[in-house]
């Protein structure tokens, strides 16, 4: 069953994954996925959250998961061929080995036998035949008989030869093979183990063809239940987006009603006219010290399949890290705004007729109010993860004419 199965999981996921597996794509794949789905879940409530994270690990570690089941199942195939091979080796041996015995064991019969002929005659000799031999030459009556007695004793005497000569070569015969039967049984000795390991690979490689075919069932469980549960938070998700839009309209409007109330040329205290400009060429300075961790920019929803605008750019940074002003100008709201959490916004005057104002999202403390005048890098609050937020950092807004755009264009472009 579980054979079948993996032939099964390995032919599905070779058409899809990657040839090898590499831990470091894996990461950056979860990594990525993570990051998208975490742009996303200001807007989401704490359910669908842990959805959306857990439908971006599923969906991240899936392809690695599916090529180490595809090649653990292959791995199974040339396990079991590989022990095939071995039994079929250690019959060949033992089958080698069972010849060379019987060859020996007629070597060891054949040095037995010659060993008996040559006792024969030492026997012989040992009971004085050798001597009756001798006597019956003295006691010949006559030359032909003499003759005769002289013959049997070559034969005698050429007999002894044959049978030492026998002995020897049948010993000879023996000790060869009994070397070939040593070499015959220690080459079945070395295929059985062979076989043994070749087994024990199998059944290894199947245990982790298994497990890594019940990881891929397992992140395709959690990427269908993530999705169940984010369906049902959908009518909340998206009720909780359109409040953030009507807080995004209602800053907007805010913001151009206080530039309305400003004359054309005047700066954030009615006196002055464009932003001063800083030494980088950027417009605006760093809010915090920080790295970015979200873009401005319109996002495609993984689980919702809505599109929904990420009105500014996410710096992450410790809880309570300094928040400076962005450029001089006059704080025209500070205080608790919904999902943006504790909020500021300030207004810096214009530049080429455009009103401009940044605003600093999800703060732990505000430490200015409505109205005060306040200069580039002057403290205004700190970070926090207030409102609708997965964790300390500083959503950070630029608007022009109370419409946000990407403040990467008004920052320096190494973010520092």
């Amino acid at each position: 069953m579980l054979r079948a199965l993996l032939i099964v999981v390995a032919g599905a996921v070779l058409l899809a994954a990657p040839a090898a597996a590499n831990p470091d794509d894996d990461k950056a794949r979860v990594d990525r996925e993570l990051s998208a789905a975490s742009e996303d879940l200001t807007t989401a409530t704490a359910k669908a959250q842990k959805a959306a994270t857990d439908y971006a690990i599923a969906v991240g570690s899936l392809p690695a998961a599916e090529t180490a089941a595809a090649e653990a199942a292959g791995q199974v195939v040339a396990a079991e061929a590989a022990a095939r091979r071995a039994q079929r080796e250690v019959e060949a041996a033992r089958s080698e080995q069972a010849k060379a015995d019987a060859v020996l064991a007629a070597a060891a019969a054949g040095v037995d036998e010659a060993r008996g002929g040559v006792a024969q005659f030492v026997n012989a000799t040992y009971r004085g035949g050798g001597v009756a031999l001798l006597d019956s030459l003295v006691t010949a009556h006559s030359p032909n008989e003499f003759a005769v007695r002289i013959g049997y004793l070559d034969k005698v005497a050429e007999n002894r030869h044959t049978a030492v000569e026998a002995l020897v070569r049948a010993r000879g015969v023996a000790r060869e093979q009994r070397g070939v039967a040593g070499l015959a049984s220690h080459r079945a000795q070395e295929a059985a183990e062979a076989a043994e390991r070749a087994l024990e690979r199998s059944k290894a490689a199947a245990a982790a063809a298994a497990a890594a075919t019940e990881r891929v069932k397992g992140l395709i469980a959690q990427r269908e239940s993530a999705v169940a549960a984010a369906n049902e938070e959908r009518g909340a998700v998206l009720a909780k987006y359109n409040q953030l839009q009507e807080e995004s309209a209602r800053v907007a409007a805010e913001l151009r009603a206080v530039a309305a109330r400003k004359p054309p040329s005047a700066g954030p205290s009615g006196g002055g006219g464009a932003l001063p400009v800083v030494t980088s060429g950027a417009f605006l300075t760093m809010p915090v010290h920080g790295r970015k961790t979200s873009n401005f920019g319109r996002r495609f929803h993984p689980l919702f399949h809505y599109w929904r605008l990420h009105t500014g750019m996410d710096l992450g940074a410790g809880m309570g890290a300094a928040i400076v002003a962005a450029a001089d100008g006059e704080v025209v709201r500070a205080g608790y705004s919904g999902g943006s959490g504790n909020y500021t916004c300030v207004y810096h005057g214009r530049y080429q007729g455009d009103a401009i104002s940044t605003c600093y999202a999800h703060q732990s403390q505000i430490l200015v109010h409505p109205g005060q005048q306040v200069r580039r890098g002057q403290l205004i609050g700190r970070v926090g993860s207030t409102g609708t937020s997965t964790g300390p950092h500083l959503h950070f807004e630029v608007r022009l004419d109370g419409n946000p755009v990407d403040p990467a264009r008004w920052l320096p472009s190494c973010l520092c």
